[in-house]
């Protein structure tokens, strides 16, 4: 099962509104999902990130200055003006299960006969000429 963490990148902020002022009108997010598959040296990382943006209403009733806002706050704000957690972390998911498992691949062509390997000169198959 993926880790997932959702983020808020940057606010956009409107310097007044009405009375209040630094009023955020639009934030930016990201929901990021990892998930380590395999142990040691075999292990390998995958992961699945899905960016966007919600914008806000002004405020009415409460308002938080600024500076008291916090990450899960603003979340909160996204979550309730359109942004569809359990959709996006869905998405983040999937994501992740189709690098772990192709739903489609890419195999050579049949009628292609796969290439000759040549032989490449290496530092240690090289033999220095002798002086003359």
């Amino acid at each position: 099962m993926p880790t997932i963490t959702w983020t808020i990148e940057q606010n956009w902020v409107k310097p007044v509104e009405g009375s209040e002022t630094d009023v955020v009108v639009t934030s930016t997010y990201r929901c990021k999902a990892s998930e380590t598959v395999g142990t040691g040296d075999s292990a390998k990382t995958y992961t699945g990130t899905v960016d966007g943006a919600c914008s806000f209403a002004p405020p009415s009733g409460s308002f938080t200055p600024y500076d008291q806002l916090t990450e899960a706050q603003v979340l909160d704000w996204c979550y309730a003006n359109g942004v569809d957690k359990s959709a996006i972390e869905a998405s983040v998911t999937l994501q992740i299960q189709n690098q772990i498992n192709p739903p489609v691949v890419v195999l050579p062509l049949p009628w292609v006969p796969p290439p000759v390997a040549e032989n490449v000169a290496t530092a240690d198959s090289i033999v220095d000429a002798p002086s003359a």
